[in-house]
């Protein structure tokens, strides 16, 4: 046996000496990496495959699920900072109804289940109110994070004391959100009235003005009412309705001036200046029913007339105990001799005035001012003569219609010629950029070499008809040809003889064969 392994030893070893270098090294690069495969394949079967069971879960959370997991004995590892964990695939479904019929895991944070669970007669109103408050925060910030874009919420909310007495001006409720945002999400103008919607109408009597919501880079979304500062959704809004107005004006006119002069012989420009801010007022209007003459509707009319003769009446004055400023419709006479006479009339009438009260909103934005620019190529680009000057004159007059009607009278309840003109440019020039496509060339073959073409397809296509036809009657013959006569059917007293079946054979070999019956005859006679 040890003689055995001493031959094999020595044969490897001669065989290894008279290998070259290069043979060597080659033997030894294949074995070293057919070991590391061998290697890789065992660690990669033999290799757990840890999936994630939870993440993005506070400290708290992770530890609770870490006690558990030690106690059952499975392998886990925490990951992401300390706020995930990762189990082997095939126990994380199992643990995930494990953990959760166990009630982990916990945020420690205090729900309206809490009550349910912890209902009892040993809680005092102050604990009661705490633990409500700690419930409506965690509902509210539940709510919150369910909504798209929002990672987690924390929810503060300040309810004021209740006081003994009933006032209309009792404080307020506040509330601070901080929201846990997905990186690069922007919310829309929208979706912050939502938020703020959200919060207001959960707790009591809390006001949108005492809302204060930002996210976890300090950026505050604040809900505006018409006069703040613009987000930067409405200012892309804002930028595109400016577009689609200049976009519309530069179409209608490019497409009329088009037609008028070709659509390669004009360049349009528009530029708009437009107000977007908006305006929600009240008026409270009194009018005259006759605007005429000033005046409103009688609904009531009072006159008193008073009159007094005698003679111990004091002379002249203003009735005692009546004001001056009120005596306009009282006379007081004096008499001659010490007697004197009174008399006072007074009217008083009650008229009724139109009363009017609107509401007016403003349109969400108005076209304040509007320049069109235009430039026309003449007929003959190298002789701007070509085009008359009432032409575009006529042009002219057409953009100032419509710089007329686009602007808001607002802004400018009459426009001049002359502010017209420096609203409008039109320059007549040649254009030198303009792109020229090249014209397909036109095929110069005469018509009469088509017609020719067409006769010599016809003659073609009426050779290979007859071809065919005749390709077709040769088939034919020779399949009637290759079909066994038929046979005549004979009298049946006849008897068929030697003699009549070799005349039936040389018959049959005669229209068959008839070189071969040719030869026989050959035959026959050389032999006779």
């Amino acid at each position: 046996m040890n003689e055995t392994i001493r031959q094999q030893l020595t044969r490897i070893r001669e065989y290894w000496s008279s290998r070259t270098k290069r043979q060597k090294w080659i033997g030894i690069g294949s074995f070293l990496l057919f070991v590391i495969a061998i290697s890789a394949l065992v660690l990669f079967m033999t290799r757990e495959t840890m999936v994630p069971l939870y993440s993005d879960l506070s400290p708290t959370e992770v530890g609770a699920i870490k006690e558990n997991l030690d106690g059952r004995g499975i392998k886990y590892e925490i990951t992401e900072g300390g706020t995930g964990i990762l189990v082997p695939e095939e126990t994380v479904d199992s643990l995930k109804v494990d953990l959760a019929a166990e009630g982990l895991p916990k945020s420690g944070s205090i729900d309206y289940g809490f009550f349910s669970e912890n209902a009892g007669f040993g809680m005092t109103d102050n604990e009661f109110n705490i633990l409500k408050l700690d419930a409506m925060q965690t509902e509210l910030a539940h709510l919150i994070t369910g909504i798209e874009g929002v990672k987690d919420a924390k929810v503060m909310i300040n309810l004021p004391e209740k006081d003994v007495f009933v006032r209309d001006d009792g404080e307020k409720a506040s509330a601070s959100v901080v929201l846990n945002t997905e990186p690069g999400y922007q919310f829309d103008e929208k979706q912050i009235r939502a938020l703020y919607h959200l919060v207001s109408k959960t707790v009591p009597n809390l006001p949108p003005e005492n809302i204060v919501i930002m996210n976890q880079n300090f950026e505050y979304y604040d809900q505006q009412d018409g006069g703040g500062s613009l987000s930067g959704n409405e200012m892309v809004q804002q930028m595109e309705i400016k577009k689609n107005v200049e976009r519309d004006i530069q179409r209608q006119v490019q497409s009329m001036l088009g037609t008028l002069m070709g659509q390669d012989k004009v360049v349009v420009s528009v530029t708009a200046d437009i107000d977007f801010t908006q305006e929600n007022r009240e008026e409270n209007l009194v009018t005259p029913v006759d605007e005429e003459k000033m005046q409103g509707i009688q609904i009531s009319a009072q006159r008193i007339t008073e009159t007094f003769t005698g003679d111990k009446a004091a002379a002249g004055g203003v009735p005692q105990g009546e004001d001056p400023a009120d005596s306009q419709g009282s006379t007081y006479m004096e008499g001659a001799g010490g007697s004197g006479d009174y008399e006072r009339s007074e009217e008083t009438i009650n008229n009724e005035v139109n009363r009017i009260r609107k509401k007016i909103k403003e349109s969400p934005y108005k076209i304040r001012d509007l320049g069109i620019q235009v430039m026309v190529e003449p007929p003959k680009a190298n002789s701007p003569d070509s085009l008359p000057q009432e032409r575009v004159d006529d042009i002219q007059q057409m953009l100032g219609t419509i710089v007329r009607t686009s602007i808001d009278k607002g802004y400018n309840q009459q426009l001049t010629d002359q502010d017209l003109e420096q609203k409008i440019a039109v320059s007549v020039q040649p254009f030198k950029g303009k792109v020229t496509f090249d014209e397909e060339k036109q095929s110069n073959i005469p018509w009469w070499v088509y017609v020719i073409g067409a006769v010599l397809l016809v003659v073609i296509g009426i050779l290979v008809f007859f071809i065919l036809r005749a390709r077709r009657r040769e088939e034919e013959e020779e399949f009637e040809e290759e079909m066994d006569p038929v046979e005549t059917l004979e009298d049946i007293n006849e008897i068929e003889t030697e003699a009549s079946a070799r005349r039936k054979q040389l018959e049959k070999m005669a229209k068959e064969k008839p070189e071969e019956f040719a030869k026989l005859l050959r035959s026959w006679l050389s032999e006779e």
